[in-house]
């Protein structure tokens, strides 16, 4: 699988957790209250303990976590690798700005064919990006129809006006479409229509490129994490969660290039959560990812593990990220690809519940599980054993998707 130690040698008493998010324009204290309430929840079912404190000082946001695990203690510091800003900043604030972005993003994975082979994969995360697109293009509809309903009813109580019946039944008739615009748009944190559209085109904006902004904070993301491998914490573990785990492919690989991971320093974990590298990955400019992709995936210097589970209609459950990409090398170790099995993992009254809760069961991987197996996301960041010596023996998952797809497949150099 990849290099192995033994967990007797190297147990972990402390741990450096950088933890990068998704597309989420939200201020990052609500993942710190989300480890805190899950971690109490899953500490509970699986008779152990985790305590949080406030971080002091320092300017990344990140919390303290104590944990006694298996009869040994760990300390953990998490650090909140935040792109929130740049997030806000790529959403537009008007609605013509909005439709103009579903416009270009649906003709990018339209028109070069990448749809059709992410539909290939997974249809969930396809029918994600795909609903807001139809939902837009419904709300415009909608909004027409009110405009013409208007226009028709004045039209009719106002015949003696003669032509300025109906100028003022269009004025009146726009005026009423662009309000229900507006009120869809009010609506955005319960339908998440406006917030996935600002997703998917921040992506597809620059054809899978990274915006430079972005390129500038992965190398802000970088020294973070070079700085920890400097300091005597027994692993630093970088999680990526959604969109934040290809962000990860590139900082990691950015950093083991530059020849920053030393060889006697913190062993180097990189888990990724709920991925949608094929998204981006699959676009034809994306060659900075899937040279990343194809160049970490052989290396010794980490050990990566990717959880996903099929019941994340988000996420490219069980692809591998590389192979699917088009970019595997023949020494390919990595990521290990297996399924957090979120139906078998929670209880059937659980799973009942949050089954239709898609947007939900995307966090379910930082979430508790109340029939925990070999995934435990707690246990992984605040327990005693190092992440490749949990998994050494974990076999992948015999479901996964490990052929090549992608159309593109050209990488820089």
């Amino acid at each position: 699988m990849g290099p192995q130690q033994n967990s007797d040698d190297h147990s972990v008493r402390e741990r450096r957790v950088f933890y990068i998010p998704g597309y989420d324009p939200i201020h990052p204290r609500r993942y710190r209250e989300l480890y805190r309430k899950e971690g109490a929840a899953q500490a509970q079912i699986s008779g152990y303990e985790i305590a949080l404190k406030p971080k002091s000082g320092g300017a990344a946001y990140g919390w303290h976590v104590g944990g006694e695990i298996d009869g040994a203690q760990v300390a953990a510091e998490f650090d909140v690798l935040v792109w929130s800003d740049i997030v806000r900043d790529s959403m537009s604030n008007t609605i013509a700005a909005t439709y103009g972005q579903m416009l270009r993003t649906a003709w990018e994975y339209i028109a070069t064919g990448a749809l059709w082979r992410l539909m290939r994969l997974r249809k969930g995360p396809v029918i994600a990006a795909l609903y807001p697109v139809g939902a837009l293009i419904l709300q415009a509809l909608l909004a027409l129809l009110v405009a013409w309903l208007v226009v028709g009813l004045v039209s009719l109580t106002t015949p003696w006006l003669g032509a300025l019946a109906t100028l003022l039944g269009w004025a009146l008739g726009i005026g009423a479409g662009y309000a229900l615009l507006r009120w869809f748009k009010a609506k955005d944190g319960k339908t998440f229509v406006y917030y996935l559209m600002h997703d998917y085109a921040y992506s597809a904006r620059f054809r899978g490129a990274n915006p430079p902004e972005l390129e500038g904070r992965l190398t802000e993301f970088g020294e973070a994490i070079a700085a920890a491998l400097q300091s005597d914490v027994d692993e630093v573990l970088v999680v990526g969660h959604s969109s934040g785990a290809h962000l990860a492919v590139s900082v990691l690989a950015d950093l083991i290039r530059a020849g920053r991971v030393p060889a006697e320093g913190p062993k180097l974990a990189f888990l990724s959560l709920g991925q949608v590298v094929p998204m981006v990955s699959f676009l034809r400019d994306a060659k900075r990812l899937r040279a990343d992709l194809h160049y970490l995936s052989a290396r010794d210097e980490l050990a990566w593990v990717d959880v996903t589970a099929p019941g994340d209609g988000c996420a490219f459950a069980l692809c591998d990220p590389v192979s699917v990409s088009g970019v595997a090398p023949e020494d390919k170790k990595w990521p290990l690809v297996f399924s957090a099995q979120f139906t078998k993992s929670l209880s059937p009254a659980r799973w009942k519940e949050l089954r239709w809760r898609f947007f939900r069961l995307h966090f379910q991987y930082l979430c508790a599980f109340d029939n925990p197996l070999d995934y435990d996301y707690f246990q992984i960041t605040a327990g005693p054993v190092l992440l490749c010596d949990r998994y050494a023996d974990r076999p992948p998952s015999a479901s996964r998707i490990d052929h090549a797809v992608s159309k593109f497949t050209d990488m820089a150099e």
